[in-house]
């Protein structure tokens, strides 16, 4: 049994009336799934976010809409605002829990890199997260990745270096890198790097400074219209 709940109701309003729930606190979704019709549903987004925060998308969470049996689900998609960051639509995938199904599981990084701690490299993540295929009961909040393989700047973890939870298998190709450690800079190379910003950033004003100046002195040698020809009243003399 599922951690986590999430109450739902049958959504009536649709397109341009979603804005009105927002205001008020509901956040307009849709429960879809393999041989299930199209619903959509309102949930209350402050319990909706408490819930997405602890179970991600790749834990099992129990939907119950209006007070009817529970039916499991993985939140497979938030829309969010693209300025403010506030969920505006949410996907809800129900899923059969004899059936396979792909999801993306967060990776946690655990340990420390001896090529961070003695040799004082930059430690690199490359993904994230792993894209999976497994059976929703297998499922899981996270993949942890070991980094005490990492000792030197030639050491590299890759997909097929990653220990997978029984059950559930890699997507990803396998000689993807998901992180390694990089050297560090020395100061000659941050000055230089430093001296290169300064540089283009003068290149970019004294580009702006000319195309200013070239502007100002179009505008200074156009010559002024024409007077207009006077028209006569068309009679012959």
């Amino acid at each position: 049994m599922s951690a986590f709940t999430i109450q739902a109701q049958p959504r009536g309003a649709l397109g341009k009336k979603t804005k009105a729930l927002r205001k008020s606190g509901t956040l307009p979704a849709v429960l879809y799934g393999h041989g299930v019709a199209s619903r959509p549903l309102t949930v209350r987004g402050n319990d909706f976010l408490r819930v997405y925060r602890a179970a991600g998308a790749s834990t099992l969470v129990n939907l119950v809409v209006d007070g009817e049996p529970p039916v499991k689900v993985i939140i497979q998609d938030v829309q969010r605002h693209p300025v403010s960051g506030q969920p505006l639509h949410v996907d809800l995938h129900q899923v059969r829990m004899t059936e396979k199904i792909h999801a993306d599981i967060p990776l946690k990084f655990s340990g420390e890199a001896p090529a961070v701690k003695e040799l004082g490299g930059v430690f690199l993540k490359n993904l994230d997260h792993l894209k999976v295929e497994a059976l929703p009961g297998d499922l899981i909040h996270e993949i942890v990745v070991d980094v005490a393989k990492l000792k030197t700047f030639a050491d590299m973890i890759h997909v097929r270096d990653v220990v997978m939870p029984p059950g559930i298998t890699a997507l990803d190709k396998a000689e993807e890198v998901v992180c390694l450690v990089t050297e560090p800079r020395s100061e000659q190379e941050l000055a230089e790097l430093e001296t290169t910003v300064e540089e283009k950033v003068e290149e970019v004003e004294g580009v702006k400074k000319e195309e200013v100046a070239a502007e100002a002195k179009v505008e200074a040698v156009e010559p002024a219209p024409a007077p207009a020809k006077e028209q006569g009243d068309g009679k012959k003399e």
